[in-house]
């Protein structure tokens, strides 16, 4: 057999990009000079706690993620779009499964991205290395059976009508135990590199051997997948060469919640398989907030746990992030791979991994109509993706939490009695956790709006609804977090739902200083040992404001000319006021500025700023302040004014002094230079010479910046001695002159 390992990731730090569609390349290649980063907004969504089963769940999702985005992305998009018309920008993909950026721009750029108050972080936009695999022998099959599976198959649950997703080096679809599995079509697979746009591809085979343990079938002459049934979609993670980037991977997360780009198409996959980590062990959250939206949208994330044993504190990431199902390897015997990474979790949230489940030594569906037997927890991983495309089929309403809540709690319990830090809760059971979630009660719960907006002073109200599984009577205990005591109070009444089942009231008061902004309320419900929590967004609009912007930054003009900027004021928190618009660093005997109005109107608008240099002016940089002032909001913008120097040449002569015998020649080279972008034609004439001597230029006119030859004759009857000769050259009004010596001897 053949040890897999996952694929691995090596995160940069901070770094000292406009391709929208979905379907598209996560940006383009990064130019000279520029940097490639992620872009993270301050403010991320807060995921609703949508009823109405699994689609409801998703659409809501999705139009919490987008709404935000939109919102929060306007004014940092239009900043680079302005700098990207300077030819500073190379590429900007924005994303709403996190509410930030993907930009390719010039180190200034990214600069002032990292001086805006509404950027939380900025990252590089690391690469990642492919994966090795080490060889072995072949073992049985023997983990289908293991996880209990045909159980589930004799139920008539084989996967039917359940979506499966892999995060990987892409599937062989060709292959006989797959190419019918495949949902097919352009929102069935997804190459953020760009290299197989349409055709599901793998050169590499660890997406193929993690798909065929999720839903491979049995032509091969025995059953290799845990969900034969189920459908197949695909990102193809990690380019031909074995490597991706940070915002590939947030590209394809993004995909997975909207594969065909149409909010209103349920096209989502069920279960999101992702056999790979980060390098090193540690707690990185970069993709926190995509496992989040997944989660929120009823999708449970799946990883590989990491093969960075046998050592403790092996967590890897995005594994031991909180929101993930870690999944760790075991062999035939239940022992655990001494590969398999160990607890405790690096992220705070307790024992790692998760689960268990068969890990070595899996036969599952290799390149070329072939078959491998694997080994690592990237083939862990996909057995309990496949378990829970058995789950789904029979409960299609379970949200994220009941499907962990069933693998947890469905697990065979190995090693020490109770969730431990090399087995998690135990080795996967698929028939225990279709079990647990046919009997366990339990409760839904559920909060709205999923947003509300409220001014500094104000009140809002949420309905909170809690509802019984399974016969669940217990109490209910509700509370709430995430509102700082400085910035108002939150309560619920009831504080208990009575026998499993009721609704409650959540006011929120905000205090008379509440910070502008959006909060994260936390509404936790606790029945025993069961808990569960939904999130709603409680918004504090800044006061009534405006912005101030000009453009360009910079204008150029000659002395005694004009140019213009064009000035924007815009609207926040509902302004509508008038703004009167004035400027100072430009002196009345320096040249004249008017605005055209000289007042926006209603809070909103443009206004166009003439400015004339006086003809006085001294060529240099002139810094200009643009003030707006509305009662007592005043809010400056600053625009530069270069006067460039006039259009000038200058002559040079060399050598500066010549000596010759009279009745011979010498020449001299007259240089013509332009200054302020002088172009111009000059012609040149001499004086100064002795008599009996002639002179003459070659050429006699030439175009700046250029270079003549002088040639001056004597005879021998031209006067001996020391001569000054003067060069003029002339064009148009312009006269400009050089001189040199002429020496004649006997």
């Amino acid at each position: 057999m053949r040890r897999t390992r996952p694929w691995t990731l090596a995160l940069a730090g901070i770094a000292t990009g406009v391709a929208f569609a979905a379907g598209q390349p996560a940006a383009a290649s990064a130019a000279p000079g520029d940097d490639d980063v992620l872009v993270v907004l301050e403010r991320q969504a807060v995921m609703p706690a949508a009823p109405g089963g699994r689609r409801g769940r998703r659409v809501a999702v999705e139009r919490a993620l987008r709404d935000h985005a939109d919102a929060e992305q306007r004014s940092i998009l239009a900043l680079l779009a302005r700098r990207r018309a300077q030819g500073l920008v190379t590429s900007v993909r924005p994303f709403w499964i996190f509410n930030g950026l993907h930009v390719v721009a010039r180190p200034s750029v990214i600069a002032e991205l990292a001086a805006r108050t509404d950027v939380a972080a900025i990252r590089s936009n690391a690469t990642v290395q492919a994966p090795y695999a080490e060889a072995g022998g072949p073992v049985p099959e023997w983990n289908v059976a293991r996880v209990n599976a045909p159980a589930l198959w004799s139920m008539g649950q084989r996967g039917q009508g359940v979506v499966v997703a892999g995060m990987d080096t892409g599937v062989d679809a060709t292959h006989q135990d797959l190419s019918s599995r495949w949902r097919g079509g352009a929102n069935s697979w997804y190459d953020p590199s760009g290299e197989h746009p349409t055709v599901p591809t793998d050169r590499s085979g660890h997406g193929t051997w993690t798909m065929g343990a999720m839903v491979g079938g049995s032509a091969g002459g025995t059953a290799i997948g845990v969900a034969p049934d189920a459908r197949w979609i695909a990102v193809k993670l990690f380019n031909d060469r074995g490597t991706t980037t940070t915002a590939r991977i947030h590209a394809g997360f993004q995909w997975l919640l909207d594969p065909d780009g149409n909010p209103a198409t349920a096209d989502a996959p069920d279960v999101v398989n992702n056999s790979w980590t980060l390098s090193s062990p540690g707690c990185n959250l970069e993709f926190q907030p995509d496992l989040r939206s997944l989660r929120a949208a009823g999708i449970l994330p799946v990883f590989a746990a990491g093969n960075a044993g046998p050592a403790s504190a092996t967590s890897l990431s995005p594994a031991n992030n909180p929101e993930a199902l870690a999944v760790g390897g075991t062999d035939a015997d239940d022992v655990i791979d001494p590969g398999s990474s160990r607890g405790p979790s690096s992220c705070g949230q307790g024992t790692y991994p998760s689960i268990t489940a068969p890990g070595v030594g899996v036969r599952t569906t290799d390149l070329f109509g072939l078959y491998a037997t694997e080994s690592g927890t990237s083939m862990a991983a996909p057995h309990a993706a496949g378990a829970l495309a058995l789950l789904l089929g029979a409960f299609p309403d379970a949200d994220a939490d009941r499907q962990e809540g069933a693998l947890r709690n469905g697990a065979a319990d190995l090693g020490i009695t109770g969730p431990d830090d090399l087995y998690g809760s135990g080795r996967l059971d698929v028939l225990a956790a279709y079990g647990w979630l046919s009997a366990a009660p339990d409760f839904t719960l559920t909060a709205t709006p999923a947003s509300a907006t409220v001014p500094a002073g104000g009140t809002a109200t949420y309905a909170v609804d809690v509802g019984a599984i399974n016969g669940l009577s217990s109490d209910v205990a509700l509370s709430v977090g995430g509102l700082p005591a400085a910035q108002g109070t939150a309560s619920i009444a009831p504080g208990t739902i009575a026998g499993g089942s009721g609704s409650a009231t959540l006011t929120v008061t905000t205090a008379a200083s509440a910070v502008p902004g959006t909060y994260a309320l936390t509404v936790r419900a606790a029945a025993g040992a069961t808990v569960h929590t939904a999130s709603v967004a409680l918004v504090v609009p800044a006061p009534p404001d405006f912005t101030l912007s000009a453009t360009p930054a910079t204008a150029t003009v000659l002395a005694g000319q004009g140019t213009s900027y064009t000035v924007a004021v815009g609207s926040q928190g509902g302004f509508a006021a008038d703004v009167a618009l004035s400027l100072s660093g430009l002196s009345a005997t320096e040249g004249t500025a008017t605005f055209t109005p000289a007042t926006v109107a209603g809070g909103a608008g443009t206004s166009q700023l003439t400015v004339t240099a006086a003809g006085s002016l001294a060529a240099g940089s002139h810094p200009l302040t643009i003030t707006g002032q509305s009662g007592s909001i005043t809010h400056t913008a600053t625009v530069t004014l270069v006067v460039a120097a006039a259009p000038d040449f200058a002559l040079a002569v060399s050598p500066s002094s010549r000596t010759v015998v009279a009745g011979q020649s010498t020449t001299y080279q007259v240089g013509v230079s332009s200054a302020g972008g002088f172009a111009g034609t000059v012609g040149l004439s001499l004086s100064g010479l002795p008599a009996a001597a002639t002179a003459s230029f070659s050429p006699v006119s030439l175009t700046a910046p250029g270079t003549a030859t002088l040639t001056v004759r004597t005879q021998r009857q031209t006067t001996r001695g020391t001569f000054t000769l003067r060069v003029t050259g002339r064009s148009g009004t312009l006269t400009r002159q050089a001189t040199a010596s002429l020496v004649v001897r006997p």
